[in-house]
């Protein structure tokens, strides 16, 4: 088996500028490093327990794929939703209880990647711990 230290997703924008004024500043994600220099340098923001990294700068723009999504657990995502609009951020789909018990809100990045927003009610399955 690969023994993965570490992850990340990587993304190449079709604008950096836009992309990183969307997850820095819209989103709020904290910048865990930035290297290189000028418009298309990378940075790497924080996703709990994994990491996004823009770098780089796409020829055109990437058309949002269905097969690729992020999933970011949010703790409220009703709040999320009142923050993201206040920062200006368009709500593709407002906080849904999914059959599968998830909440869920989606929204897109500048170059439609969908990203879905998922709070995990305290009844749920994954919140179930055995022994704890």
């Amino acid at each position: 088996m690969v023994h993965v230290l570490s992850s990340r997703v990587l993304l190449r924008p079709s604008d950096p500028e836009r992309s990183r004024d969307f997850y820095g500043r819209r989103l709020g994600l904290a910048v865990h490093r930035e290297f290189g220099t000028g418009p298309e340098r990378g940075t790497v923001y924080f996703l709990g327990g994994g990491f996004l990294e823009l770098s780089g700068l796409a020829e055109a723009a990437p058309a949002g794929s269905p097969d690729v999504r992020l999933w970011l657990q949010v703790e409220d995502a009703e709040a999320a939703r009142e923050e993201l609009t206040g920062r200006g951020v368009e709500i593709v789909r407002p906080p849904v209880k999914e059959p599968w018990g998830l909440i869920e809100m989606w929204i897109e990045d500048p170059d439609g990647t969908p990203i879905v927003l998922v709070e995990v009610p305290e009844e749920h399955p994954l919140r179930y711990r055995p022994g704890l």
